[in-house]
């Protein structure tokens, strides 16, 4: 089927926000990937269940992306159908003592509102990059604490663009993981148990850990954050540094000066330059440690070979 006849299916649908060919590297924060076949920004819950039900009639995929951080697009692009949740999904409400957030809402936004209110709860979620969508799929944390500590509820689309409402319990959190990596759900919003707490102290320990971020990440470069898990009792960026492969180039992409856990994008790096380096990190901590550092991004889309 033509891209005419793909489009006029989801105009069908009521989708009206949709582009062909769309460069990922504009909506990635590693500034890199190739074009996605479709790409819709939904303006509504409505053109997000239009979106969902014309791609299952279609046959095509779908990926989710909000921020575009925690990803890395491979070259060839994305296949199907990707949707970024962006400002139509960015609404965050405060209810007593919980903070009610969109899926498209920047994580880190959401944290500075749940401050501003003298809650406590989300101060870890400052340093984090990306959505609150991505955030519960991929139960982010940070500083020792994580989403699921304080998630109570995400509101999820299933693949008949129903709204299902799933409590903490089962989403099956673990570390940086969740039963949505698993299965087809769509965040639509989420629901997060804080507790009031001292507003001064809280924006002292948020300062605290800010200053920590700027002297100790690559934040002047393109990047996703983290790019391995933490093995158990030691830290993925020492064993890459203690390696010798902090600083280390492969084309346009270099594991960073500053963190070693961190690649970041210097000079147009492609994806394939950040693979090689994510392998060879891999092989060489394995070699030297018998370690095996698991990748903590999303690796998304083909290589251009296979288009």
């Amino acid at each position: 089927m033509g891209s005419d006849a793909v489009l006029s299916v989801f105009t069908l649908h009521g989708v009206a926000n949709i582009a062909c060919d769309e460069p990922m590297k504009r909506h990635t924060t590693w500034r890199i990937g190739g074009p996605a076949d479709y790409f819709v920004v939904p303006a509504s819950l409505d053109e997000l269940r239009g979106t969902v039900l014309a791609a299952r009639h279609l046959g095509l995929p779908i990926t989710v992306i909000g921020r575009g951080s925690n990803a890395l697009v491979l070259d060839g692009g994305i296949r199907g159908v990707v949707v970024k949740l962006h400002d139509a999904f960015a609404k965050v409400d405060i209810e007593g003592d919980a903070l009610i957030a969109m899926a498209g809402r920047s994580y880190v936004s959401a944290a500075n509102i749940a401050l501003r209110h003298g809650l406590a709860g989300l101060e870890f979620a400052t340093g984090i990059p990306g959505s609150v969508g991505g955030a519960v799929m991929m139960n982010a944390g940070a500083y020792g604490k994580e989403t699921c500590e304080v998630l109570e509820w995400a509101d999820v689309m299933n693949a008949d663009g129903e709204i299902e409402r799933l409590p903490n319990a089962d989403l099956k959190f673990g570390y940086r993981y969740s039963i949505l990596k698993d299965r087809f759900g769509i965040v639509t919003q989420a629901k997060f148990a804080l507790s009031p707490g001292d507003r001064d102290a809280l924006v002292k320990q948020v300062k605290q850990w800010s200053q920590k971020r700027v002297e100790s990440q690559p934040l002047a470069w393109p990047n996703c954050g983290s790019v391995f898990r933490n093995p158990d009792g030691t830290h993925a960026g020492r064993l890459i540094e203690a390696a010798g492969l902090k600083g280390f180039q492969h084309g346009g992409a270099k594991i960073s000066d500053k963190h070693a856990n961190f690649i970041v994008n210097v000079e147009e790096a492609t994806a394939a330059d950040v693979l090689w380096l994510i392998r060879h990190a891999q092989q060489v901590v394995r070699d030297k440690y018998g370690i095996e550092l698991e990748t903590e991004v999303r690796v998304l889309g083909e290589p251009i070979s296979g288009r």
